[in-house]
Parts: structure tokens; C-alpha cells; sequence
């Protein structure tokens, strides 16, 4: 496995990195729009900051089905806490959630490190935006699917190897694009584009797409699969079955986690990494 590189900071194989989510959306699944307010959603990178996140991703965008958020207010909902995080984290690695080039450049410009694609590659000019200001990107799987949408009964011959050929596909052309390699990831984007047998699949054999050597990234938290897997539990009780799985997704080599609660992640991957002999 590679090295990863992320503003200045290296995260070698075996060393995890936390991802802490913060959504200046009203229509959050997750927080119903608490930290939609400019105010609010400072706060929160500050919480999750003091959990010890080493990276906070910056959405604008439901990921489901809503209103439409067009790029100018997409821009209007994330570009100025970039910069405001920025003055106030210096060192913090700042992400943004967006599959829209034109978006990359205005958060790469007031100071992103990483461009979150978790619609896999409907723009490809993101890739280019990411090479041409020296930052990082994250190649995820959707399926192919339209952003926001959700595909009614989708099927794959084996969704861990379209996975795997569509998230390393991605990463080379990225890389063939001048993105750093060592600050490209992959993700396999659990429930999107995917039915919850097929999210449980990617977790079981996640060791193969670990076995690419890029460094993967994995969203679970409070997902729908793992609602579902626990017999229908609403959002605010999946709470354990994120630990169970971003644990299980740690012992198979995965390296950065993006989640809600940034502590007890913490503390759940220091104990993965205690059992492996090896520090976070």
C-alpha cells in the first residue's frame, strides 16, 4: 500500500485518518439541516476538530432526492466556510463533497485539499481542477448512476469487481491527468448505486479493493444498509452498527473513515489498531 499525502501530512499504510462530515444542507438524512446555518456548521468542524478529525468534508448537496441545488448555490453554501475553516484550522485538511468541476475550482481556491466525488465521475473535469491546484480527489463507484437518484433494483454480475474497475479505472485517469497518486483514494460508496446486499458484499471483501494499493475510503456511517441489517433501525440508532463496520472495515486495510461522530471513531480504530500491533 502507498502512502498517502494530504496537505503536507503523510498517512502511512496501517495509520488511520478521520473523516468528519459537515452539511451546510437543510435537508440533511443525517442532521435534518443542524448544521445548515454558517454559525452552526463553523461550530461543528470545531467539535469535530476537538474529537481529532484530521480531515472535515464539506457537503452543499443532499445526496438523495430533494430540491434542486443548482452550482451557484451550491457555491453560495460551502465556498465561504472553506475559507472561514481555513483561517480558523490551519492545518486542518479541508475536503468538499461535489461531483461539479466548477465547484472544485471555487473551493479549491478558498483553500480545499481534497475534492469528494462520491458520484464517480459524472464530470470529469473535476480530475483536472484537482491536478491544476495540487490537491487530492476521491474516486468513488455509484453505478453509473444520475447524482440524487436512487436506481430501482440495480444489479451486478459481481458488485465488488465493478467496483474495483471502476474506482481504479478512475484513479489512473486521474493520475494520467497530473493528480498526485499519492493523494488520489477510492471509495466504494456504499448505498449509492447499491441495494444493501450488495453495500454488505463491498464490506465483506473490501480486502480486494485494499489489494489495489490506492488508499480506500469508507462513508458507512449511519447508512442505510446498516439500518437495514439491524432490522430497520432509524438513522439515530445505527449508532453501533457504524462502529461494528467501520472496525471490520479497519482490520481489512481500509485508511480513511468518513463519519459523523469523530470521537468514538477514534476510540473504535485505536482499538483496531491496538489489536493489529500497530499506531494510529
Amino acid at each position: 500500500m502507498t502512502i498517502l499525502r494530504l496537505r503536507g501530512r503523510e498517512f502511512r499504510p496501517g495509520e488511520f485518518a478521520i473523516m468528519a462530515v459537515v452539511n451546510r444542507t437543510p435537508d440533511s438524512f443525517y442532521d435534518r439541516g443542524r448544521t445548515y446555518g454558517f454559525e452552526a456548521a463553523l461550530k461543528a468542524v470545531d467539535g469535530a476538530v476537538e474529537g481529532g478529525a484530521d480531515i472535515v468534508d464539506i457537503g452543499g448537496v443532499k445526496a438523495g432526492p430533494g430540491d434542486e441545488v443548482d452550482p451557484a448555490e451550491e457555491i453560495r453554501r460551502v465556498a465561504g466556510l472553506v475559507a472561514a475553516v481555513r483561517d480558523r484550522h490551519p492545518d486542518l485538511i479541508i475536503s468538499v463533497d461535489t461531483w461539479r468541476a466548477e465547484v472544485g475550482e471555487v473551493v479549491a481556491e478558498a483553500g480545499a485539499d481534497l475534492l469528494n466525488d462520491t458520484w464517480g465521475g459524472v464530470d470529469p473535469g473535476l480530475a483536472a481542477v484537482a491536478a491544476g491546484h495540487g490537491i487530492g480527489l476521491v474516486c468513488a463507484h455509484a453505478g453509473g448512476v444520475t447524482p440524487r437518484t436512487r436506481p430501482h433494483r440495480i444489479a451486478y454480475d459481481d458488485v465488488v469487481a465493478d467496483v474495483v474497475d471502476h474506482t481504479v479505472g478512475l484513479a489512473e485517469r486521474a493520475a494520467a491527468a497530473g493528480v498526485a497518486r499519492e493523494s488520489i483514494l477510492i471509495d466504494p460508496a456504499h448505498d449509492f448505486g447499491k441495494n444493501t446486499r450488495h453495500s454488505l458484499e463491498i464490506s465483506r471483501r473490501l480486502g480486494e479493493m485494499v489489494g489495489t494499493g490506492w488508499p480506500v475510503l469508507v462513508a458507512v456511517s449511519n447508512k442505510d444498509f446498516v439500518g437495514e441489517t439491524l432490522g430497520g433501525l432509524p438513522v439515530d440508532e445505527r449508532h453501533a452498527g457504524t462502529i461494528a463496520t467501520l472496525a471490520v472495515s479497519a482490520w481489512q486495510g481500509a485508511r480513511v473513515f468518513r463519519v459523523h461522530d469523530a470521537a468514538s471513531a477514534r476510540d473504535a480504530l485505536a482499538v483496531v489498531s491496538g489489536l493489529r500491533g500497530s499506531g494510529l
